[in-house]
């Protein structure tokens, strides 16, 4: 007697299999933001010490250099970054989490491209970072921003941007990482430095050439300073300050405009997932 072979039919990956992936990921990682209230919470409170705290230290020491603006207005699109870029960092440890628990291994063998499960993971950290941020936005008036349409829509266009960009360099680390501590710990050395160096806490002005090359070979300086330009084309200060606290990134002289950093940060971003995208598909 012969047994009889059962055929198995392999369900063929088609473009939107890959589509639906990518829904399906970042419809997790919005629930999973959602449910959470604990992170959103912990995630809000360094940035807003920083800014209502050590901004309003900071400030009473340079009251009389400034005048005619509040430091923590200064401050503020930097602190929008921090917000931005640690909660993108964050959702992006989310894969390591995944791995531990066996649910990325589900993921790995379903019929979609690696490709779409980080293209969906950089999604859903994005918005997900983005919504962090607007609870930033609704303090603007409390420490001297204008609550300007346009101002805030361009705001929420470049924390997008940046989420997406930090988002993809976590998935870059994640995909080889094996637990949570090696990741946190990796996550720590690579951001924080990056951050005290994007000039999101101090000005780009008069700074030694050894810290001005630093913050100008920073991929978050371009992410911080589109936001700062924003936020000071809104307001009314003096020339002297203006130039002292907004002076912009400049090359060799050369002032980079808003758009070219903005296409810095974009091709960066792209950049970025293109490497995580081929790293998640070496993992196992």
């Amino acid at each position: 007697m012969t047994a009889e072979v059962v055929g198995v039919r392999v369900i063929p990956r088609t473009g939107s299999h890959d589509v639906r992936a990518i829904k399906v990921v970042l419809h997790r990682e919005l629930l999973r933001f959602a449910n959470d209230r604990t992170r959103m919470i912990t995630m809000l409170i360094q940035p807003i010490l920083w800014l209502f705290v050590m901004g309003t230290g900071l400030g009473t020491l340079v009251r009389g250099v400034i005048p005619g603006i509040d430091y923590r207005t200064f401050m503020y699109p930097g602190m929008i970054s921090m917000t931005v870029i640690m909660t993108a960092m964050f959702s992006a440890g989310s894969i390591v989490w995944d791995r531990e628990f066996g649910f990325l291994r589900e993921m790995l063998v379903a019929p979609v491209s690696r490709g779409a499960i980080v293209i969906g993971k950089c999604l859903g950290g994005a918005v997900v970072a983005t919504a962090q941020g607007v609870i930033i936005l609704a303090l603007a008036g409390l420490v001297g921003v204008p609550y300007s349409p346009i101002l805030l829509v361009t705001l929420l266009g470049e924390m997008f941007l940046a989420a997406f960009s930090i988002t993809a360099f976590g998935v870059l680390l994640a995909a080889r990482m094996r637990n949570m501590q090696s990741f946190f710990g990796v996550m720590q050395m690579a951001i924080m430095p990056m951050m005290f160096l994007s000039g999101a806490m101090f000005p780009l002005a008069n700074l030694p050439s050894w810290l001005h090359v630093l913050t100008t070979v920073n991929p978050l300086t371009y992410a911080v300073d589109p936001m700062r330009q924003a936020v000071f084309g809104r307001l009314d200060v003096p020339a002297q300050v203006n130039a002292m606290l907004n002076p912009g990134v400049t090359w060799f002289g050369w002032r980079l405009p808003v758009i070219v950093e903005i296409g810095l940060v974009a091709a960066i971003g792209v950049a970025l997932l293109g490497v995580a995208i081929t790293q998640f598909r070496r993992a196992e």
